[in-house]
């Protein structure tokens, strides 16, 4: 007998002795599984929203070029879309992404 593989014997009433080894036992297979899922549809439901707040966050900070390059015009980058409203967003969208995990 090697020891990278043992052998176990199962006694049964049958004349024949049912032979096992570690490896070939399966606790089921991945698509014929009956167990629950963790996260149910309503968990993507809820992670798709936060993705999708986080993602409008993300475009709503984007731009930013001067229609000139010799002027600069500080209420083009610091504006309140970019310094406010975006941040707060991706935020809801993070906030509601640890919902949709803990639900």
């Amino acid at each position: 007998m090697s020891k990278s593989n043992p052998k176990k014997v199962v006694i049964s009433n049958t004349p024949r002795a049912k032979v096992e080894t570690q490896g070939s036992r399966k606790s089921s297979s991945f698509f014929g599984s009956n167990e629950e899922l963790i996260f149910n549809k309503e968990n993507f439901k809820w992670t798709g929203i936060s993705l999708l707040l986080i993602f409008i966050g993300m475009l709503l900070m984007t731009g930013g070029s001067m229609p000139n390059p010799d002027t600069w015009d500080p209420n083009i980058i610091y504006s309140a879309r970019r310094t406010v409203l975006a941040p707060i967003f991706i935020l809801g969208g993070l906030v509601l992404q640890i919902y949709a995990i803990f639900k």
